[in-house]
């Protein structure tokens, strides 16, 4: 017989102990990047979201590098080489502060610099990663265009051949970090199928205006890029990959941290929920004692543990062989839903305090707003789960 220890004393932000479920190490990556968010950005987040704007973000964006939080799970140029869970935990706690930090990190990270590293020539990897990992340079990254989201084999935009040159023409949508960035890997049509380019946003006749009057991720950067007759020389394209493969494969790798990010907005909300019912009384009791606010707060306590060790789960396969693109689907199909489920439900305990960004429960639900459909809206993650499933493809 084993012998019995003594339970722990319940923290209930954690009764079922999944922060037993991490290495020193990982313990150490997560309280870096917790103690970076709750210095750096919680004091002014709520000011940015309702500006619309991030203040200094070059500024920020060089103190990410500094932590090594850019491309942080790629190897080598400079980048931290640390592990999927690693990554994974960052993306929890900066989306525990906003979406909109850990989109930055994401789209940095995940896509601009996880297409350049994976298939970018080495030539692009020694100009570009160093600056992207190290926050001295932005990068973006163009897939979506204004009538081209779930299907991006219908892209528009093209690039021909014109001597040694390439010459792209086209539009791209929803495009986080394109007024800012300094490169963009924008994916165009070629007569040798889709392909990926590396652009210079200094580069004639690129162009990237802000898209404004946005409800949700009101702390982040988003954009249109304009391509118009962009000359570009040869030695612009991705070399390594061809076809929508490329692109949907950086889509799996920032598709990963999203699932991850998901469980941080809502163990925020859920923290706000579960201190503002035993402060807030009412019938001369905290709302805490009634049974229906008990029924809200279990239920959203279950849900996030439940979440959270999917993501986890994920990492470990990741870290280990690898993940399948339905795998992936999981994560981000059952974590954003009910990561929004759960701000909705920490809105009605907080009652007309939940709508005011005093707190931060409208603020994470109003951008998962956003999180539940970009990078693979809920149809079409259901979808790919049906294929694996069924073996039949719904949607061609």
């Amino acid at each position: 017989m084993h012998a019995q220890h003594a339970p722990r004393p319940a923290d209930p932000l954690d009764l079922v102990e999944l922060d037993s479920l991490l290495t020193p190490d990982e313990r150490a990556v997560r309280d870096a990047v917790r103690t970076f968010c709750d210095r750096r950005v919680e004091p002014h987040i709520a000011d940015w979201f309702e500006q619309g704007a991030i203040e200094d973000i070059r500024g920020l964006t060089k103190e990410l590098g500094e932590l090594g939080l850019l491309g942080m799970h790629l190897e080598g140029y400079g980048c931290a080489g640390m592990s999927a869970v690693d990554y994974g935990l960052a993306c929890l706690e900066l989306e525990a502060t906003d979406s909109g930090l850990r989109s930055l990190v994401s789209v940095q990270g995940s896509l601009a610099m996880y297409a350049i590293h994976a298939f970018g020539s080495e030539e692009q990897k020694e100009e570009w990663l160093p600056r992207l990992a190290a926050g001295t340079a932005i990068g973006c990254f163009g897939l979506t265009e204004p009538d081209s989201g779930s299907d991006p084999g219908s892209m528009r935009t093209a690039a021909r051949r014109d001597g040694d040159d390439w010459v792209l023409d086209g539009r791209k949508m929803w495009i986080t970090n394109g007024s800012v960035a300094d490169v963009a890997v924008v994916w165009a049509r070629t007569d040798d199928g889709v392909r990926g380019f590396v652009v210079p946003t200094d580069t004639p006749g690129f162009s990237a205006p802000a898209i404004k009057h946005k409800m949700s991720l009101r702390a982040s950067v988003t954009s249109e890029l304009v391509l118009d007759s962009v000359r570009l020389p040869g030695s612009a394209v991705l070399p390594e990959v061809r076809g929508l493969r490329g692109p949907l494969s950086c889509l799996n790798e920032a598709r990963y941290g999203i699932a991850w990010g998901a469980m941080g907005a809502a163990r925020s909300a859920f923290r706000t929920a579960l201190a503002y019912a035993g402060d807030r009384v009412q019938f001369g009791r905290p709302i805490s004692s009634f049974q229906l606010t008990q029924a809200k707060l279990t239920d959203m306590s279950v849900e996030l543990a439940k979440g959270t060790l999917l993501a986890f789960h994920l990492g470990r396969i990741k870290d280990d062989r690898g993940l399948r693109p339905e795998q992936v689907s999981h994560g981000k199909l059952n974590n954003t839903r009910t990561a929004l489920e759960i701000c909705r439900t920490a809105r009605t305990i907080l009652g007309a305090n939940g709508i005011s960004l005093e707190y931060p429960v409208i603020r994470h639900a109003n951008n998962l707003e956003s999180i539940l459909t970009y990078e693979g809206t809920v149809e079409m993650h259901t979808l790919m789960i049906g294929q694996a499933l069924t073996g039949q493809a719904a949607f061609r």
